[in-house]
């Protein structure tokens, strides 16, 4: 496949599955030996791997939204720089729904493609602006400048 059919299948699966929360698009676009890594994070593999990491989320952020800022491709390789925003509404890593609006963070998702599907893929994001914004971990008092 081309590096642009790679990117259209990259932007299909988030739309689809992040986005939309249609988890049967990793039956038909995400291959059997899938492997998702991220930081922190237990490493997970096939359809059942993709599914549970889109859940995490969507039943954490039940209006998840994620918006490509960036693709960059290469070969199998897709790179890809994001935002999102949901609202806290469902537990999160055992912290209870706190109902606050998440909004700005950033990440970038790694992926590769072989054979029209995703092989692999490596999440790193703000993962501290997610807790600070819901108020599990506190925020950083402003800066101020000497003197001032």
């Amino acid at each position: 496949m081309s590096t642009e059919d790679n990117k259209l299948l990259v932007r299909r699966v988030m739309e689809e599955a992040m986005n939309r929360g249609n988890l049967a698009i990793a039956d038909q676009l995400v291959a059997v030996q899938y492997v998702y890594r991220a930081p922190g994070a237990t490493e997970l593999h096939g359809h059942e791997g993709m599914k549970e990491n889109v859940m995490l989320y969507r039943t954490a952020f039940p209006d998840v939204h994620l918006t490509i800022e960036e693709m960059i491709a290469e070969g199998d390789n897709v790179v890809v720089c994001w935002s999102g925003c949901g609202t806290h509404q469902g537990p999160l890593m055992g912290i209870p729904p706190t109902r606050r609006r998440v909004s700005g963070i950033k990440g970038i998702t790694i992926v590769r493609c072989a054979g029209g599907k995703w092989v692999e893929s490596t999440d790193v994001f703000d993962a501290l602006g997610i807790l600070q914004q819901i108020g599990a971990v506190p925020s950083p008092a402003p800066l101020t400048s000497p003197g001032a």
